[in-house]
């Protein structure tokens, strides 16, 4: 959890400038879709109450105003359910942006790594590829540097090392996709307890004894009912989606991962074993990368 919030922290500025874009745009559509926007679509000007009326409906009552989808559902979200939907939506868009960058093919396994690594390697510079790989902040690089400080010891021990690393950083990146399911369930339970709770202010205004109820307040609970849980299953929906589709991409990248690493361990073992000539016949391994 503090890995997690750590991470959030030092990526604040490009978090922010990614989660408001969605929330931008969402607001946006919103407002457009309004009811008064439909005369300005078709570039006439909205219909305007003339002012020589007859005298016989000057006493009747106004039309009232229509009001904008986007302001109704701010207004029967509430003060309790609308900020707390607010901070767990942009928590929820800020962790996919933070999963974004971080599950990135080109980001876990760098090929300018992978090429630098295999170049030095027929080179026999073992140091400096331990050197590049030590400083390569990679899901690769880290791989690599935890193998080749077990090499001295054999090529199975050392690929038993590299396999333990590769397991430990998937587990922490499931600590982050695991946040996602999360927020996938809390969506639709918000959404029932705003349900439960518009219902119950409903039932109230019908069971005032001694008064008739109130059409404006039965629509007012009804309709934060309604509010809500469209807002937690709008809110469930892509935590879901992303949540599969960053576990399947996570699956990806370990499997590749450990497979390079072990193509680019085993071609150091063998080439502290033989001399220059023979591990500068060591294929390259970039077209692997590449693929």
């Amino acid at each position: 959890m503090t890995s997690l919030f750590q991470k959030l922290f030092g990526n604040f500025k490009k978090l922010i400038s990614l989660a408001f874009l969605p929330l931008l745009a969402t607001g946006l559509f919103l407002i457009l879709s309004a009811p008064g926007f439909s005369y300005q679509e078709k570039g006439e000007a909205p219909p305007v109450e003339k002012k020589d009326a007859p005298a016989d409906t000057k006493g009747a009552e106004a039309k009232p105003a229509s009001t904008s989808l986007f302001i109704h559902i701010v207004k029967s979200a509430g003060w309790i359910f609308g900020p707390l939907l607010l901070i767990i939506s942009i928590g929820l868009i800020a962790l996919i942006c933070l999963l974004a960058m971080e599950l990135r093919m080109g980001t876990a396994i760098p090929p300018v790594f992978v090429e630098n690594f295999t170049e030095l390697v027929n080179k026999r510079q073992f140091k400096q590829a331990f050197d590049i790989a030590k400083e390569d902040g990679s899901f690769l690089g880290r791989v690599m540097s935890q193998g080749m400080s077990r090499l001295q010891y054999g090529i199975e021990d050392s690929r038993e090392s590299a396999m333990n690393m590769v397991e430990s950083i998937r587990a922490s990146k499931e600590q982050s996709i695991t946040y996602l399911a999360t927020i996938g369930t809390l969506g639709p339970m918000l959404g029932l307890v705003g349900t439960v709770f518009g219902m119950i202010l409903s039932f109230m205004e019908l069971g005032r004894p001694g008064s008739t109820p109130r059409p404006d307040k039965l629509a007012e609970g009804i309709s934060h009912a309604l509010v809500v849980t469209l807002l937690g299953i709008g809110l469930s929906v892509p935590a879901i989606f992303f949540h599969a589709f960053y576990r399947n991409r996570l699956i990806r990248i370990s499997m590749d991962t450990s497979l390079i690493a072990d193509d680019l361990l085993t071609q150091m073992y063998h080439s502290t074993k033989k001399g220059p000539e023979a591990a500068a016949a060591q294929p390259p391994l970039q077209q692997a990368v590449k693929k």
